[in-house]
């Protein structure tokens, strides 16, 4: 030990200090503390805080200055960093690839359906993106134009566990429906929300706010930390054979883990299982 700290000043001045590390809990040394970066301030040395001021399971920390106004920052997902511009980089430039290849399936079968059934080609529903701002997702319509509407007498023969509404021989589905959702091209028009800036590739799947409104735990809405996407490790694993809890603790496992590394190998993981028809809802 060089010395007490209440010679923290003279001790700062007679010796060659870069940096001072306070590793104190604030507790019970709030006014040491408080002196010791105090006087490291005054001489101009470096001060690093290592203290754990909150019972933190999920969320990470960072300094920031706000105007002249130090803030400790709490973040469950990542920030806006140079990262986060790459990846909206990525969504633009492959978003932008995939709906130049796909663009005559895309009229074809918008064409095809609006030939086999009445209706528009399009379906349009609300659904929850970051921070549960609404936004329009766009689908190709699968099923009849009252499906919605129809929903409530169909509710006795749910079979996804949770909050949303899943059944695997739905009567609302049209027959060109049923081949565009085991192929995945009923989500082709979700690349337009993706150039929006509404959804990523990857991320949790957007929710419909009727399915929002059905949540019974708090710690669901951790999902809505990070921007929506067309696909994520839900979509790469199992799909409607997942729980819904399940499907929830791989969204926060996506949030936890996410690197730009994660998106590339789930973006890989989905061409095959859309192949084979387990990417489809």
């Amino acid at each position: 030990m060089i010395g007490p700290l209440e010679n923290t000043a003279c001790i700062l001045a007679q010796n060659v200090v870069d940096e001072v590390m306070v590793a104190l809990p604030v507790k019970n040394f709030y006014p040491q503390i408080n002196e010791i970066i105090r006087t490291s301030e005054e001489q101009g040395i470096v001060v690093r805080f290592c203290s754990e001021l909150f019972d933190l399971r999920h969320a990470r920390t960072r300094a920031e200055q706000i105007d002249d106004l130090p803030v400790l920052t709490l973040y469950m997902a990542p920030l806006s960093d140079w990262r986060g511009a790459c990846k909206r980089m990525v969504d633009v430039v492959g978003g932008g690839a995939l709906l130049i290849v796909f663009s005559p399936l895309m009229l074809l079968v918008a064409l095809l359906i609006k030939l086999t059934t009445p209706g528009p080609a399009l379906f349009v529903q609300e659904r929850l993106g970051r921070n549960k701002q609404r936004f329009p997702m766009f689908k190709f319509r699968t099923m009849v134009v009252d499906a919605e509407e129809r929903q409530k007498e169909l509710e006795a023969f749910n079979e996804a566990g949770g909050p949303v509404f899943k059944m695997k021989n739905d009567p609302r589905v049209t027959p060109v429906g049923r081949w565009l959702r085991k192929t995945s091209i009923d989500e082709l028009p979700q690349l337009f929300n993706v150039l929006r800036g509404e959804l990523s590739l990857v991320g949790p799947r957007p929710l419909p706010v009727t399915d929002f409104k059905r949540f019974n735990e708090y710690w669901f809405n951790r999902r809505f930390s990070v921007k929506p996407g067309i696909t994520c490790i839900w979509q790469v694993s199992g799909r409607s054979e997942t729980s819904f809890d399940q499907w929830i603790r791989q969204d926060l496992e996506y949030i936890d883990r996410w690197s730009l590394a994660l998106d590339l190998k789930i973006l890989l993981k989905t061409i095959p299982a859309v192949l084979r028809g387990t990417g489809a809802m």
